[in-house]
């Protein structure tokens, strides 16, 4: 049995209390995984042959809260330190619909790791350090290889998201090609994946394009049919791909943006994104577009009616490359221009309230726009009365 050092995780003070309480608790899932890779921890999660409620009455006997936070699949979150620490019932599935399982308490660790999704995700560790292994997780972390646990078609038929994850692993820690019998089972998935919400599709995916480098993953999704599915308004896996080359920032919009070959709204309204979400992928997909060739008095045209980020995005879109970062530091250096004339300055001059200053104030402002923006508010005031009624 493998043992490794203790990792910091298990000396954090707000745990130490958590693991007293439950002496017989192991760590499991990604603490456990990311531990193993040194890699930074992000939560701790726990799991115990004791049922919830013996895990919540011993929890406050020993004077801790216990939140009953998804007790009726076994997990309780224990607060210590002002934290929270999951803490699930060893389990095993009894029925499966595609969507969720039906679980039945255990005692046994195995059968509880065996009802896990991937090798890399079923290793649990003692509070020595002893990592407790059923089916080759270790290796496979070593290799880069993502495998599931079992039979890959029947774990994938138990919940369909498993499919994204797949991807979602791959795109992490995956260095290997997956084996046949994994390809075979995620591409005869395909059709099922219309079940998931698109809550659950869009959790995913994001987490997919957050990776530090999802192009082997899209790729494979693209090969695979998986893709298509995911996005049926349209992909662009190559555009992703060079946009991941050229060294564009890890920028979540932008790099749907990138693979997005389709209508963008559509895309919105499917996944709800959120309506920040929405602008943002939106106006990724507008126009214009900045080009090396445009002058500073072009770029001021533009920038006077999208912001420097929103163009910088489009041009990461368009191109890489010297001439295409000169541009974009360009892009950044330029002061955004204001328009300097508003419905008051019409008033001012003469003009009566009504359609005519709306109509005026465009003219002038088409005219601003044609001189590169530079013309001052004096400037624009002279060529707004020459539109002056009468």
């Amino acid at each position: 049995m493998l043992r490794i050092d203790p990792p910091g995780f298990r000396s954090d003070p707000a745990l130490a209390p958590v693991l007293e309480t439950l002496p017989e608790a192991r760590f499991v899932g990604g603490c456990v995984r990311d531990a193993l890779a040194r890699l930074p921890i992000a939560d701790v999660d726990l799991a115990t042959p004791r049922r919830p409620e013996q895990v919540m009455e011993a929890l406050q006997r020993a004077g801790l809260r216990a939140v009953p936070t998804g007790i009726d699949h076994g997990t309780v979150t224990a607060v210590s330190g002002g934290r929270g620490f999951e803490i699930t019932t060893l389990r095993h599935d009894v029925a499966t619909d595609g969507r969720r399982a039906v679980v039945a308490y255990t005692d046994d660790w195995r059968a509880d790791a065996a009802r896990r999704d991937f090798t890399i995700n079923a290793m649990s560790m003692g509070r020595d350090g002893a990592v407790y292994d059923y089916f080759g997780g270790i290796g496979d972390l070593c290799d880069g290889r993502i495998r599931f646990v079992g039979e890959p078609a029947m774990r994938i038929a138990e919940d369909y998201l498993r499919v994204l994850r797949f991807f979602r692993f791959h795109a992490r820690y995956g260095r290997v090609d997956p084996e046949p019998a994994e390809l075979a089972a995620l591409a005869a998935a395909v059709p099922h994946l219309c079940r998931l919400s698109a809550e659950r599709v869009w959790s995913e995916l994001k987490r997919i394009l957050e990776t530090p480098d999802p192009r082997g993953a899209i790729g494979l999704m693209a090969r695979l049919g998986v893709l298509d599915a995911v996005l049926p308004e349209g992909a662009a896996p190559a555009r992703f791909e060079r946009l991941v080359a050229t060294g564009a920032p890890a920028d979540l919009l932008l790099r749907l943006a990138a693979l997005l070959d389709g209508d963008a709204d559509a895309l919105a309204d499917r996944l709800r994104l959120s309506a920040a979400e929405r602008e943002r992928l939106i106006g990724l997909h507008g126009a214009p577009v900045p080009h090396p060739s445009d002058d500073d008095a072009a770029l001021r045209r533009m920038l006077a009616d999208a912001p420097a980020e929103v163009l910088i995005g489009r041009a990461w879109l368009a191109g890489g490359g010297a001439e295409w970062d000169a541009l974009r530091t360009r892009l950044a250096a330029i002061s955004r221009p204001v328009f300097p004339l508003e419905g008051r300055d019409a008033l001012a001059l003469g003009f009566s309230p009504g359609p005519a200053v709306g109509e005026a104030l465009r003219a002038v402002r088409t005219w601003w726009l044609a001189s590169g923006c530079v013309a001052d508010a004096a400037a624009c005031r002279a060529e707004l009365a020459r539109y002056r009624p009468g």
